[in-house]
């Protein structure tokens, strides 16, 4: 993300902060799906991204486009975003997903957890092949895969959740299903203040342990560390952790690596 999409997500970051008293799921519903909506039209898209447009240009043709279907803070962070000045339409998308992602955050609450059941639902796409690749498939319908997530999540999860994952399914904007609920309990959980370590074993870790990781990362960091635990075998031993672009690999494998490499060095 250039320069001015980062100034232009984080004036928006600050609208729904001052706006965060009036954001409910309805709000973040609406943000993904004006998002898709600008998606669905180059001509919008490239539009509403083009730094030569004036804002009210922009805001005239949102009314045009959208009309009465956009009221309240939904309308009021969707003319923030789109009056900013982006690098690109995937820019502009991305500032739609982050603000609508932060929306359902704040309207779920810090209590929510919803990082730990965006995981949940994550690890177990990975477990089923089938569902992975029926919600990851690029030539599958849209509207279909957001209602499948839907089911399986009703009566399971938190309303925000499954609008994050609902609408993140029909819209992944060429992310896999991992990367793409990695990239979501991020964002929610920063929103709270918080980082997510994923915290990678051969074995499973203890809870005592995972209390342990979570300690001393939080203390590294100088904030909140959640842990979004998985089991890999293929390590050996050891543990991997990474947080954001942070990696700490200690695992068996991984050294046993640095040592083959030795030895054909």
């Amino acid at each position: 993300m250039g320069s001015a999409s980062r100034q232009a997500l984080a004036t928006s970051r600050e609208a729904l902060s001052a706006l965060a008293a009036s954001c409910d799921v309805g709000t973040a519903a609406t943000l993904f799906s004006v998002g898709r909506a600008i998606a669905s039209s180059s001509q919008l898209s490239a539009a509403l991204a083009d730094a030569s447009v004036q804002p009210t240009t922009k805001s005239e043709l949102l009314g045009k486009v959208f009309g009465a279907a956009l009221s309240g803070a939904a309308a009021t962070l969707t003319s923030t975003i789109v009056g900013q000045r982006w690098s690109t339409p995937n820019d502009l998308l991305g500032g739609f997903e982050d603000i609508a992602l932060r929306s359902a955050a704040i309207a779920a609450g810090p209590a929510a957890s919803l990082e730990a059941e965006i995981f949940a639902f994550s690890r177990a796409v990975s477990t089923d092949a089938e569902l992975e690749l029926t919600l990851g498939s690029k030539l599958g319908d849209p509207a279909a895969k957001a209602r499948l997530a839907s089911t399986l999540l009703t009566g399971k999860a938190h309303p925000a959740t499954i609008e994050i994952i609902s609408s993140l399914v029909a819209q992944p904007r060429g992310r896999r299903i991992g990367a793409l609920m990695a990239h979501a309990a991020a964002v929610v959980a920063d929103e709270a203040g918080a980082s997510v370590a994923t915290v990678e074993s051969a074995r499973a870790l203890t809870a005592e342990q995972l209390s342990s990781v979570a300690k001393s990362l939080t203390k590294t960091y100088g904030r909140e560390i959640l842990i979004n635990a998985n089991v890999d075998e293929l390590l050996i031993g050891g543990i991997r952790i990474q947080v954001g672009d942070d990696v700490m690999d200690g695992s068996i494998s991984s050294r046993l690596n640095e040592l083959r490499r030795e030895l054909v060095g």
